[in-house]
């Protein structure tokens, strides 16, 4: 491969020297831990075998060549609305560019997630490579892509459909290639990322399939960025009710709802959190009220807490329920009276935990980095990984290559500029993971197939 059109083939006393520097040049506040200075031997010879394969470099030479049609496939299902919960026709023309592309025994699973294995030679691990269907935006969100300033805008074109179209390069130019990996790559296009879906796809996913040995997704990401925490999260919705009455005839009576609510807020806002681990908490929205003349028999909030640690966010999540109970008992003594009430639901729980940055899969991360010139920042976040991650199975987010912005807004935008680079480093990590055959050996571990 030219110099000018892919990965770096570095020297070992420069490979190195990149991995060293990643320590003191990227100690950001946002690593979340410090990046390996150095990998295993086993992991730097499996990634050296890589890069000097004549089959991986004409494999990388298909990626760049692809990046023209993976941007018309990127155009298509962006411009397929998939709000929470209403997955199915993006789904739908996911499986059908998967069944395009070899991938015949794809299929959509009582989810909705879209799940395609494309097997290795045998004996090897499997290594689950997904993006999320959803976006945040609502049905009827205009998401025709429109080109300016260099640019592709549309609301979800990186977050995740990039992904999206990542996954479908990769099936293509491995297929077309005859690349044999010797573990098995687990295709998914899951649902339920955003917001209240609660990450309902990926949970699916590891419920169903008990022998998934490692997780690589793709979500948009800076150059060298590998997502190894999961911050967890608790949601709740909160609903007071009283009996309600008239603002002047039934003032001194009866407590109001809404008064009781935002007593609750005040408590909650005083609440201190540790700045490390890093935990969080907002009340969200608010809602209640029948009239401004009218002492309000129902209000509602919902709440979402965070953090980098479970039981910083328990400790947390104690506070607020504590200060919403004292909040009604403040509302209902004003008035003298107990006829304010509140009640408490859960609706969102994502599970965290964090992946070792000694790990195979973080190493396999980091010395793909390298070799393409980058250099590593762990980082976190509240992702898909998640769900494995909590239950010890080693996963990672990474990029696929691309400039984002405005992430969740209507003017979310990418920079398809030498996007392939990205989509070439992150196959890079998923090869060496999963290993190919007569090349390299696989790094993931096999681990013995969970029981639930």
């Amino acid at each position: 491969m030219p110099k000018s059109t892919g990965p770096l083939r570095l020297a070992p006393l420069v490979l190195a020297a990149l991995l060293c520097a990643t320590q003191g040049a990227l100690a950001q506040s946002t690593a979340v831990a410090p990046t390996p200075a150095q990998v295993s031997p086993e992991v730097d010879r499996a990634y050296t075998q890589l890069m000097a394969s004549p089959a991986i470099q004409k494999l990388l030479d298909a990626v760049k060549a692809d990046h023209e049609r993976s941007v018309e496939d990127l155009k298509m299902l962006t411009e397929i609305e998939a709000p929470p919960f209403k997955e199915q026709k993006r789904a739908e023309a996911f499986l059908a560019r998967m069944k395009a592309f070899g991938l015949t025994s794809a299929k959509i699973d009582a989810e909705g997630n879209v799940v395609g294995v494309r097997k290795g030679t045998g004996g090897g691990p499997k290594l689950l490579v997904s993006a999320h269907l959803d976006t945040v935006f609502p049905a009827g969100t205009d998401v025709k892509v429109k080109e300016r300033d260099g640019r592709l805008h549309a609301p979800g074109i990186a977050d995740d459909t990039r992904g999206l179209a990542v996954l479908l390069s990769w099936l293509k130019v491995l297929n077309d290639n005859k690349v044999q990996t010797v573990g098995d790559l687990m295709f998914v296009a899951n649902v339920g990322e955003e917001e209240l879906g609660n990450l309902r796809g990926m949970k699916a996913i590891f419920r169903d399939h008990l022998d998934i040995d490692g997780m690589v997704g793709l979500e948009p990401s800076a150059p060298g960025s590998v997502l190894v925490l999961g911050t967890a999260s608790h949601r709740y919705e909160v609903t007071f009710q009283g009996p309600g009455g008239h603002s002047f005839g039934a003032f001194g009576l009866v407590p109001s709802a809404i008064h009781g609510m935002g007593r609750a807020i005040a408590k909650i806002a005083d609440i201190r959190t540790p700045s490390f681990p890093k935990t969080t908490f907002t009340v969200g929205t608010v809602g209640g009220g029948t009239s401004v003349n009218t002492i309000a028999p129902d209000a509602r909030m919902a709440i979402d807490i965070r953090s980098d640690d479970m039981g910083s966010l328990l400790e947390t999540e104690k506070k607020i329920l504590a200060a919403i109970d004292e909040a009604v008992a403040e509302e209902n003594k004003r008035w003298n009276v107990s006829t304010l009430g509140a009640s408490v639901r859960l609706i969102g729980e994502r599970p965290g935990g964090r992946t070792p940055s000694d790990s195979a899969i973080v190493e396999a991360a980091v010395r793909s980095n390298a070799a393409f010139g980058h250099r590593t920042l762990l980082r976190g976040g509240s992702t898909d990984a998640n769900v494995p991650i909590s239950m010890g199975v080693p996963a990672i987010i990474v990029g696929g290559g691309g400039k984002a912005s405005g992430f969740h807004s209507l003017n979310e935008s990418i920079d398809m500029t030498d996007a392939w680079k990205g989509a070439q480093n992150s196959l890079v990590t998923v090869l060496g993971l999963v290993g190919v055959q007569g090349v390299s050996p696989a790094l993931l571990a096999k681990r013995t197939a969970r029981t639930k």
